[in-house]
């Protein structure tokens, strides 16, 4: 079984709309459940970053406080992934992610297909 983060667009693209964020989380959230189906656990860095957010004060989408908690928080939970599911679309903060998900060696998919499932890795 892996903790797989779901790494794609977020801002990018949608100067700062909330519709279009919540539409560009929606396609994050999208790959969650086939990844679940699969025996693994799905993360979202902003499904962990988003609270902080909200809890440290922030105003706005891309204030000092989002940037002080979005990324990094992103960073710190690949650490613990076992690998990184990279969606389509431009994202700077889903490439960085992909990087460093490199770095620390961890897999790197592009498609769910690309994931095998738990039991596959297990035997």
């Amino acid at each position: 079984m892996m903790l797989i983060l779901i790494a794609g667009p977020y801002r990018s693209g949608t100067g700062n709309d909330p519709v279009l964020i919540k539409k560009n989380m929606e396609q994050l959230e999208a790959m969650a459940l086939p990844i679940f189906k699969k025996g693994h656990i799905p993360m979202i860095g902003e499904w962990v970053a988003n609270p902080l957010i909200r809890l440290a004060g922030s105003k706005e989408v891309g204030d000092g406080i989002f940037r002080e908690i979005q990324y990094p928080t992103a960073h710190r939970l690949l650490t613990k992934c076992d690998a990184v599911l990279r969606i389509p679309g431009n994202s700077m903060g889903a490439d960085k992610d992909v990087e460093i998900a490199r770095s620390l060696g961890l897999k790197i998919f592009y498609t769910i297909n690309e994931i095998p499932d738990a039991e596959q890795i297990s035997s």
